[in-house]
């Protein structure tokens, strides 16, 4: 198999390949030794691009729940754990279209392919968002949002097994916290546009359904960008596709020799791989990866419950806390300004620091800066204390989205996503009802036991058995 390199571009070394080697390795070997420069940060950024919209759509169900509730649509509470006619069932169903989204066909990308199911998830999300924006019974908004949650579900899965397969091994930790910079950046446009939208009425429509309607259309105008992102070379050469996937690897190759003006250097030793199948599920209870499954259902649950329990109601816990609900957006977006700021940071270290103890590391910060959450009433230090709890909040996300997407094979890699990702989806449901009964029940200091019982969890699975995975070759994770 050759390089395949079009005419005119720098020189690359040789391969060095054996001629019986499985094509993935041999891909999987060149890419791997490809430096970091601006070209594969650009692939990243267009990717992101698309996750930025998902981003908004789950940062917006906070911000805009006091306008549904003000508008009489959706009411603040409910009188039982399970109601849905409450902002709490509208987090619910945003959750279990996540669920079944990731769940059912988080497999969808391993048998069509990372770019197509990227791209027409985000479609589907759109029309599906403009549809409940303009919904006017709880049963309708409820069953639209559910529906629009099937779509970010299958793009979430997507993007993080995309990302980790376009970038080298000494680069995955770096790509995915520039990759959840780009998305969250999306949490203080939503808090901003909520604060200016929520409390008025534009041409006869609620402002949060204007919040929701530039979702949808943002979605749809990414689409056309996303376009010059190539499918993923190493999912390419799994399904028999080794001519496509050389012929993609050489145009990265051209361009990032092209940027650097030096020849690439041979690549290293290519790790075997076994005969060339269809992955099935049952793969997934064999070892290694059935401990890793387990142990990532549990971690995926709990830090749902944690951090969404913080994020979706930000806005209500101020409120709670003494604060007016126009004050408490006001403060929301300036809280938000951590979410992309949190992985912006972790780019410095991502790569230099094991990612499983930076999750145990954040989770326990957010535990201590929690509990201080719930005793405080002056302005400053609950907004410092917020900032806090999002930066490490923001951290445990872009390590376990790199984390887990290591964890398995390139066949069944976002199938394997998907289940383990759809377990943060039932916990994210979950929490909607949760933190709605314990604020009713025993205040945000109820709301903070609960997320600490949750941070507790994540610190013992990922930290008692999670495997190291920094540096280490994806193939070789495989094993």
């Amino acid at each position: 198999m050759t390089t395949g390199l079009t005419a005119g571009a720098p020189p690359v070394a040789a391969n060095h390949v054996p001629a019986d080697i499985h094509p993935a390795a041999e891909v999987a070997a060149r890419m791997d030794r490809l430096p970091v420069t601006g070209y594969l940060w650009k692939l990243v950024l267009l990717i992101s691009l698309g996750g930025f919209f998902e981003i908004y759509d789950l940062i917006f169900t906070g911000y805009i729940a006091p306008g549904m509730a003000k508008s009489g649509l959706l009411s603040a509470t409910t009188h039982s754990l399970f109601g849905f006619h409450g902002i709490a069932g509208f987090i619910a169903a945003t959750f279990a279209g996540l669920f079944v989204g990731t769940f059912c066909f988080g497999g969808l990308p391993d048998r069509f392919g990372r770019r197509a199911v990227f791209t027409y998830s985000l479609l589907w999300y759109s029309a599906c968002s403009a549809i409940m924006a303009l919904s006017n019974s709880p049963e309708s908004l409820i069953i639209w949002r559910f529906i629009a949650g099937i779509g970010v579900g299958v793009e979430i899965v997507t993007i993080d097994s995309y990302v980790t397969e376009l970038m080298p091994q000494h680069m995955r930790g770096r790509a995915m916290a520039f990759n959840q910079m780009v998305m969250f950046a999306a949490a203080p446009v939503a808090a901003l546009l909520s604060y200016w939208l929520v409390p008025t009425t534009l041409f006869g429509l609620d402002g949060w359904r204007w919040v929701v309607l530039v979702g949808s259309v943002g979605a749809v105008l990414v689409w056309f960008v996303r376009r010059a992102v190539p499918e993923s070379p190493r999912w390419l050469a799994m399904n028999d596709r080794a001519d496509k996937a050389d012929a993609i690897v050489s145009r990265m190759e051209h361009a990032v020799t092209q940027e650097t003006g030096s020849p690439l250097p041979a690549p290293a030793d290519v790790v075997q791989l076994p005969p060339q199948r269809r992955a099935t599920f049952a793969e997934l209870l064999q070892s290694p990866y059935r401990s890793r499954l387990f142990m990532l259902i549990a971690f995926n649950f709990c830090q749902a419950i944690g951090y969404y329990g913080f994020a979706n109601w930000v806005p209500t816990l101020l409120i709670g806390q003494g604060i007016t609900v126009t004050k408490s957006l006001l403060y929301s977006f300036i809280i938000a300004f951590a979410l992309p700021l949190g992985p912006a940071l972790t780019i410095l270290f991502a790569d230099k620091i094991e990612r499983k103890w930076l999750i145990v590391g954040a989770a326990a910060a957010v535990v201590v800066f929690g509990l201080t959450f719930a005793h405080l009433t002056s302005v400053p230090g609950l907004i410092t204390c917020g900032i806090v709890i999002s930066l490490f909040g923001q951290v445990i996300s872009v390590c376990y989205h790199a984390y887990q997407a290591e964890l398995f094979p390139t066949a069944i890699r976002c199938r394997a996503n998907g289940i383990v990702y759809s377990a943060s989806r039932a916990g994210a449901m979950l929490s909607g009802f949760l933190i709605a009964a314990l604020l009713r029940d025993f205040g945000v200091p109820g709301v903070f036991a609960g997320i600490t019982v949750c941070m507790l969890v994540v610190m013992i699975s990922i930290g008692a058995f999670g495997p190291k995975t920094n540096g280490v070759r994806l193939e070789a994770l495989s094993h």
